[in-house]
């Protein structure tokens, strides 16, 4: 099982970047969750094997249409066991 912490930054909010994550989560079976921050950044975590964690990763350096990346950390954790995948408020 497997990881990551995920900050996206640039044109990233009000794009639908976070139903556009989970949505590809939810058809990875990887849990985890997204939510906007008060900077303008998206921030994310993913659990769940690490082929399925390496997409969502390569999602967020694309984001959906409308969205403009302009950078992308990605941090490894120790996995949690978490369960399902939300939108954070």
């Amino acid at each position: 099982m497997e990881r990551r912490h995920v900050l996206i930054y640039g044109y990233v909010q009000g794009v639908g970047f976070r139903f556009g994550v989970e949505r590809a989560a939810k058809s990875r079976g990887v849990a985890g969750w997204v939510r906007n921050r008060p900077d303008g950044a998206v921030e994310a975590v993913f659990e769940g094997e690490l082929e399925d964690v390496e997409v969502l990763v390569e999602f967020c350096r694309r984001g959906p249409r409308g969205a403009e990346v302009e950078r992308v950390e990605v941090e490894e954790e120790s996995a949690e066991g978490l369960v399902g995948f939300r939108v954070a408020g």
